[in-house]
């Protein structure tokens, strides 16, 4: 696992990928700042998940600028951007489309058409995806995993790459449907989106109460960002790193040998293998966009809470002493440090 497999670190052309990736994770960035401000660990975690092939939950309160952070990354990316409304009323074709009857003027002649619904795009905002049922949420789930729809018994293939970006509201419960753990261990990162700092709302104020209006550059398109997926995953990680990831996943399982005292006590379920797939990817991913070319234990520890908090279901005795996934989480990674070299 310490090495790329058929593939030379040297070579002029696996170079230039690399120099190429960095300088387009660079003007992505540089882009997005033109519109968005502070928010930077929201932003890594989204790009992130976009250089790895996953999906993203957003998770934040009202006005924190969930959707033009996603619509201004897929302007930026060149990509084909759709948007979803979730609301109780929405059905599932929807989302998937739906085939309709369409007759020849000329013939007379009917026939089956096949009419694509908004999932048929690079990247696709689910814009507070907890307030429609969990029929419709789970027409989500064999696009997110198989990167393809079924209708009326008809195979899909959805275009590439294919990104979902989910928000929702923590604070409105009532009329909402709580997405099945299943979905949710589809996703990549639970990203949390937190109140700016009063400089930062200052900067707001400023670049949106006025006339000013930032252009956006194209910086890559979609070939490029299928190919940077293919890089990310080149990337050598040392069998000690790997191994690291895999503990504290498997830690977080209270019927594991290597589940501490606190995982014992407040978690019903941890992580699925799933989780600790997508803990490696995103630390590649992480590692070339800090201009490394191989994972360190920096990379775990900082993605491990994205990863993992939305995959634990804690029991009652966490929910009376209102102890948070987030907050179990740093006391795990205090309690499971990175061995020393």
């Amino acid at each position: 696992m310490s090495t790329m497999a058929d593939v030379n670190l040297d070579s002029a052309e696996l170079k230039a990928r690399v120099d190429r990736f960095q300088q387009c994770h660079a003007d992505i960035t540089r882009q997005v700042r033109r519109v968005i401000v502070g928010q930077d660990e929201v932003l890594d975690q989204i790009l992130i998940a976009l250089f790895v092939g996953g999906h993203c939950l957003i998770t934040g309160l009202p006005g924190t600028a969930k959707t033009l952070m996603v619509r201004t990354i897929a302007t930026t990316l060149g990509l084909e951007f759709k948007r979803i409304q979730f609301t109780p009323d929405l059905m599932p074709t929807d989302i998937t489309g739906t085939d309709i009857i369409e007759e020849d003027p000329a013939t007379g002649h009917r026939t089956w058409t096949f009419v694509p619904g908004p999932i048929f795009g690079n990247i696709l905002l689910a814009d507070e995806i907890n307030r429609t049922p969990p029929k419709t949420q789970s027409a989500l789930l064999e696009a997110m995993q198989e990167r393809s729809c079924t209708v009326r018994g008809n195979h899909y293939n959805l275009p590439a790459p294919f990104f979902v970006l989910a928000t929702q509201n923590p604070i409105e419960l009532e009329g909402t449907y709580p997405l099945p753990e299943a979905q949710l261990d589809r996703f990549l990162f639970n990203t949390v989106l937190d109140y700016l700092s009063a400089d930062e709302e200052m900067a707001v104020i400023g670049l949106t109460t006025t006339t000013h209006e930032a252009a956006l550059d194209v910086v890559t398109n979609a070939a490029e960002i299928s190919s940077f997926q293919q890089l990310v995953r080149m990337v050598p990680i040392a069998d000690s790193v790997a191994r690291y990831a895999i503990s504290l996943v498997r830690a977080t399982r209270f019927s594991t040998a290597e589940a501490p005292a606190i995982v014992k006590k407040y978690v019903n379920y941890g992580a699925s293998v799933r989780a600790a797939q997508f803990l490696v990817l995103a630390a590649k991913a992480r590692a070339l966009t800090r201009q490394r070319y191989h994972v360190t234990y920096e990379d775990i520890t900082a993605l491990a809470i994205p990863v993992l908090r939305h995959r634990l279901l804690l029991n009652f005795h966490a929910e009376s002493e209102r102890l948070t996934s987030d907050a179990l989480l740093r006391q795990l990674l205090e309690q499971l440090p990175p061995p020393k070299a």
